[in-house]
């Protein structure tokens, strides 16, 4: 199926590795352009290379920068001819316990969690809406749906976004402009974050890391983590010309984890 992204312009945070890349990927293979984002120059680059050789057709512009910063926004932002479809993505506030938390800690994760996919959001959608074609997709966490609680920061900011993302969705004056926007909830999924996630959980539990990485895979009904590029897949999904009546949606992404009805 041609899911209508070729020649479009895509601005994809914090994509030089893990879920974002995999977003930036199945974007490029549709004929997309993009502008990718993340604090490490030298991963971005390698990353913003392997782009343009998966589709030497499609523009791939790197923008090193921490896109929590307005510096940032504004680099990336600038080096986009225009957005047609935002990726929302940012690297995960520590696990904890709320105890030990102050102020500047919950600061630092709404602002990189909820307030600077609001301030992208802001500054694109409105122009998304004049063409009469946009899709924004905010990559959050399985957690904002069955949270967890040693990630507290995380289901704090990330569920303010949702609830401030399903509210503007329904606004007239973008959906009825063809501008869609979607949050995709990821549970474990085969990334260096989750990595981290297992050896620090094997330690704590006294294991080998892969015998507790066999544990938690046991525990999701798929028997398996989830890769990168199937989430870059439904991303792509999300974008297409196809997905417009689909819009204030929370798309969990999981193997079956979450046992809930709704």
């Amino acid at each position: 199926m041609d899911l209508g992204l070729s020649g479009r312009w895509a601005l994809v945070c914090a994509a030089s590795k893990g879920l974002g890349r995999g977003c930036a990927e199945a974007l490029v293979k549709e004929g997309a352009h993009v502008v990718i984002t993340a604090r490490g120059a030298e991963a971005l680059e390698a990353t913003a290379e392997a782009l343009r050789a998966l589709n030497p057709a499609v523009q791939v512009l790197a923008v090193a920068g921490d896109i929590a910063t307005p510096e940032g926004r504004a680099a990336a932002l600038a080096a986009c001819p225009q957005v047609d479809v935002l990726v929302n993505n940012a690297g995960g506030p520590p696990p904890g316990d709320f105890r030990d938390w102050d102020r500047a800690a919950w600061l630092a994760a709404i602002d990189a969690n909820m307030l600077t996919p609001i301030e992208l959001i802001k500054a694109t959608v409105d122009g998304m809406a004049a063409r009469g074609f946009g899709r924004v997709v905010n990559i959050t966490s399985g957690a904002v749906k069955a949270p967890i609680d040693v990630l507290g920061l995380s289901n704090g900011a990330r569920s303010g976004l949702t609830g401030f993302v399903a509210g503007l969705a329904r606004q007239p004056q973008l959906a009825g402009r063809n501008v869609t926007l979607n949050n995709l909830l990821p549970g474990a999924f085969d990334t260096e974050r989750l990595h981290k996630t297992l050896v620090a959980g094997a330690s704590k539990n006294g294991l080998a890391t892969e015998e507790f990485a066999q544990r938690r895979k046991q525990s999701i009904p798929a028997q398996r983590f989830g890769t990168a590029a199937e989430f870059g897949a439904i991303c792509a999904m999300l974008c297409s010309a196809q997905a417009g009546y689909l819009t204030g949606q929370n798309i969990l992404l999981d193997g079956g984890a979450y046992a809930g009805v709704f």
